[in-house]
This record gives C-alpha cells, sequence and structure tokens, in this order.
C-alpha cells in the first residue's frame, strides 16, 4: 500500500519511546492510520497537531502490518489552539472523526466539509459565525455513516435554537456512534458546549 495525499490530521497517540501513531483524514483514501517515527521529537511535534493540514505518505509492506507515515506541514492550526472556543471546536471536530469513521472508506464530502470547518473556526470573528458550520458537519457525519437524517441548520435559526439542535445531536452521536467505544471521546464535546453556551442567547 502506498498514499501520497493532502491529509488533515485528526488524532495523535504516543506509542513506543519516540513514536506516534497518527489518524489522518484524505479525501480518497478516507481515514488512515500509520506510524510516525521520532514523532515526540522537536521537529514533528508542531506538525503532528490535529486538525493541521499536512502531506502525508503511507506505506504497509503487507495488510496486516500497521502502515509508516512520513509527514509534512502544510498549514498549522496551532495559532488557535491558544484560543479556548477554537481549540474545543478543532479538538472536538478531529475527536469526532478519527473515532467514529472506518478506515479505508473514502468520505470526500466529509473530508471537504471537515476541511470548510477547521477553516471557519480560524477565520470566523466569533464561534457564532462557525457554530452552524459545526452543527451542519456532526449532521452531514451522521448520515454519512448511515445514522438518522438530521437536516442541516438553516441561516435564519436563532442561536438558542442552535444550542439545543447540537444538544440533540450531541445525544444521537453518543448513543449510536460512540456508545461502544472506549476513551471519552464526547468529554471533548462537553467542554465545547459548555463554552458556547457563555456566549449567551443576546
Amino acid at each position: 500500500m502506498l498514499i501520497r495525499a493532502s491529509a488533515i490530521l485528526c488524532a495523535l497517540r504516543p506509542h513506543g519511546e519516540h513514536g506516534a501513531i497518527v489518524r489522518v483524514m484524505t479525501a480518497d483514501h478516507g481515514l488512515a492510520a500509520a506510524y510516525v517515527a521520532g514523532a515526540r521529537g522537536r521537529d514533528l511535534r508542531p506538525v503532528l497537531i490535529p486538525g493541521n493540514l499536512v502531506a502525508v505518505e503511507v506505506r504497509a509492506r503487507a495488510g496486516t502490518q500497521l502502515p509508516s507515515a512520513r509527514v509534512e506541514l502544510v498549514r498549522s492550526r496551532g495559532p488557535w489552539l491558544t484560543e479556548p472556543l477554537p481549540s474545543a471546536g478543532i479538538g472536538w471536530a478531529c475527536a469526532l472523526t478519527a473515532a467514529t469513521l472506518p478506515e479505508g472508506h473514502p468520505y470526500p464530502l466529509l473530508h471537504d466539509s471537515l476541511a470548510a470547518l477547521l477553516d471557519a473556526i480560524c477565520m470566523a470573528p466569533s464561534a457564532r459565525g462557525w457554530a452552524r458550520v459545526l452543527a451542519g458537519y456532526e449532521a452531514l457525519l451522521l448520515r454519512e455513516v448511515g445514522y438518522g437524517a438530521a437536516d442541516a441548520p438553516p441561516p435564519e435559526e436563532g442561536w438558542t435554537d442552535l444550542l439545543e439542535r447540537l444538544d440533540r445531536q450531541g445525544r444521537t452521536i453518543a448513543n449510536r456512534l460512540l456508545a461502544d467505544r472506549t476513551g471519552d471521546v464526547m468529554g471533548a464535546r462537553t467542554i465545547l458546549l459548555d463554552r458556547l453556551r457563555r456566549i449567551g442567547s443576546g
């Protein structure tokens, strides 16, 4: 197997003394997991941040072998991770994608929508400008993997109604997509929703 592609880095888990297993989302190959040697070194630490756009080369000699990957930074989301709301939004969107999509199944629409969501989080002047995009991404992901038929939020929907929509979608995600998964993936969403509610309904 050989994949050379632009990808969104969605998750990182330390593995061994110096390496890590990354999960990246590509348009043509879907989600892929691979081992990156030296991932915790000084050069790669700023590259291997969830949300970053990277150029990745994934290789495997056999179908049963964990692929290895080489990763180069294309665009960093690092500057936004110092802000509580953008950091929570990026963290949740990437964690949701990494935890719910099967590997090796292309979801080009989801890939493009995730990229658009991350751009919105980084470019909008406030969370009011991207929370609706997040709700739309969650609804699309639920539809793409076969759960629910939630519509994207209408542009005229008020802030309070949007938060209620996010609450409903969160219950669906927890009960249908993440019910049998280990780890507190939903914890990232709880943090995000708590921060969004602080904005108020004015």
